[in-house]
């Protein structure tokens, strides 16, 4: 860079030199064509301003003063505005940048925060299945539980069943039995009758009234029969 300064401080002076030997209107195009330069290989406005304040030293030690000064700083002028504008394009370039870059650093963290969420929702997702499977298999062993209980019902329910059938039978044997032995007894007793009827007058009627008695007895014993089968199985 110290080789470049040197070099560019040499062009400088001579340009200058050039520029104010031509005379107030002498055009510029020299010094822009040199801040071009010095902007190319990256000096800044102050490298310029000392080559500038070498070459005017130089030519004041051998050149009067007749305008001198003015037209040299017309001329440092033009040669510092490429890197001026340079410095201004930085500026907006580096405004820029810095714009991108908190830019990009909130989108980095919006999906830093995505990123997390989103992992939050494969963990949220994941215990859901796992729940989901559990209570899956929770559920599965109580409708195996429920079938087997219902199961059990039937078969409770079938033998219930059955035991009522056999108590039906066992009531209806005894209570056919019982009004087979009264109605035995009562054809036996109009047997009598019958024959007592054409011997005895009153010993025909103590018999009527004793098969009245035994008709009583089971009227009642059929009477018991059906109070006991409507307690336990209703009417």
């Amino acid at each position: 860079m110290k080789k470049k300064l040197i070099k560019l401080s040499r062009e400088y002076a001579t340009a200058l030199r050039r520029h104010l030997k031509q005379g107030p209107r002498a055009s510029l195009v020299s010094a822009r064509e040199l801040g071009r330069k010095a902007a190319a290989i990256g000096l800044e406005t102050l490298d310029v301003a000392k080559a500038h304040e070498t070459a005017l030293a130089t030519l004041e030690a051998s050149s009067s003063n007749d305008g001198i000064i003015e037209r040299a700083e017309l001329f440092f002028a033009e040669a510092i505005t490429p890197i001026e504008k340079t410095h201004r394009a930085e500026i907006k370039v580096n405004a820029h940048l810095n714009v991108l870059h908190t830019t990009l650093g909130q989108q980095t963290a919006d999906l830093a925060a995505s990123h997390r969420s989103l992992k939050q929702g494969i963990l949220q997702r994941k215990i859901a299945e796992q729940a989901l499977k559990k209570s899956g298999g929770h559920y599965a062993r109580l409708l195996k539980e429920s079938r087997l209980l219902q199961k059990r019902l039937r078969d409770l329910t079938h033998q219930l069943l059955r035991t009522q059938e056999d108590k039906r039978k066992k009531i209806s044997r005894e209570l056919h039995d019982e009004i087979a032995q009264t109605l035995l007894g009562i054809n036996v007793r109009l047997l009598t009758l019958k024959q007592e009827a054409m011997i005895n007058t009153k010993g025909f009627k103590k018999e009527i009234a004793s098969t009245q008695r035994l008709v009583g007895k089971s009227a009642k014993t059929i009477s018991r029969f059906a109070r006991g089968y409507r307690k336990q199985h209703g009417p």
